[in-house]
């Protein structure tokens, strides 16, 4: 390790340091390893940054390898980001000791996007990278911007924006590093990153079926809704909007709480409140990627 990464990574403190691999798991050793190369020539950087734990972990890597100097956190901000989202990625992001850059996307404004074919995550994607490349490049003098995609993300089928990411040149540290969904979260539960065991949070665009139209209206009936049940003490869940209908998935051992007096009638108001005529709880539960891998013929159970 040269000298002036070795700086970079003591100005960070001890919680994101190499120490607190165990230092008997070379597998983790190793990919932690690859991911610090991943840096390599790597002068300013600008992370692609939600708050979630990859981006997290990249982050953090980041800040670890180049310092905090020379990295921004790039927070899209439109009304397809949940409230609270927004205010959890300041706080990793202020543990982690980073800056954040929050810019106002508009993808909202492209008939694309709002027509919500399964490739609509491209558009949303293609309309942050491209405020990135217009307002910030030049503004921070980034050489590189670099986005969380993981291992098992590169695999699947409904990311379409890894798409825009290719065509923007966004770098993919913990997938070219082989670093996996449970690798990356074992990476931040090591760091203590207050997002290590934190839930998968699409954004709100992802609870309308697809070929609905995405409309502010309805993000907002959303964001107000799941705002609602997390003021319950649920932590895990979607509320998919059909219309009239909120139809909530939530985890396995969850169902039977929710659909038990009082805390049903607590739900049902809570929906009703968002907008919603009727409030229904989903036996399948959780379903990452429904809408568009039933669109793509892939079975999502």
């Amino acid at each position: 390790m040269d000298s002036e990464r070795a700086l970079a990574m003591t100005s960070v403190g001890p919680a994101i340091d190499e120490q607190l691999l165990d230092p008997d798991d070379q597998e983790m050793t190793k990919l932690d390893r690859q991911l610090d190369r991943q840096f390599d020539g790597v002068g300013r950087l600008g992370v692609a940054f939600s708050g979630g734990v990859d981006s997290s972990v990249l982050l953090a890597a980041a800040v670890r390898n180049l310092g905090a100097d020379r990295v921004i956190a790039i927070l899209g901000v439109s009304p397809s980001l949940a409230t609270a989202e927004r205010a959890a990625a300041h706080e990793v992001a202020d543990f982690i000791g980073a800056t954040v850059v929050e810019v106002e996307t508009h993808e909202g404004d492209r008939p694309e996007y709002r027509a919500n074919g399964a490739d609509r995550c491209f558009f949303c994607k293609d309309e942050l990278f491209t405020r990135i490349d217009d307002e910030l490049l030049a503004e921070h003098a980034l050489d590189a911007v670099a986005y969380g995609e993981n291992a098992d993300d590169a695999l699947r089928p409904d990311r379409p924006g890894a798409n825009a990411a290719t065509q923007h040149k966004v770098l993919r540290p913990l997938a070219d590093a082989g670093l996996d969904k449970q690798a990356v979260r074992r990476l931040a539960r090591a760091w203590k990153l207050p997002s290590a065991d934190k839930p998968a949070a699409p954004c709100l665009a992802s609870r309308i079926p697809h070929n609905e139209e995405v409309t502010p209206e309805k993000l907002q009936q959303i964001d107000q809704a799941e705002a609602g049940l997390r003021e319950l003490g649920f932590s895990d869940f979607r509320v998919r909007h059909h219309g009239e209908i909120a139809r909530i998935e939530l985890p396995a051992e969850e169902l039977v709480r929710a659909v038990t007096p009082p805390l049903n009638g607590d739900i049902r108001r809570t929906m009703q409140r968002s907008g919603f005529r009727y409030a229904t709880v989903d036996l399948g539960g959780m379903q990452s990627g429904a809408f568009t891998l039933t669109v793509l013929g892939q079975n999502h159970a």
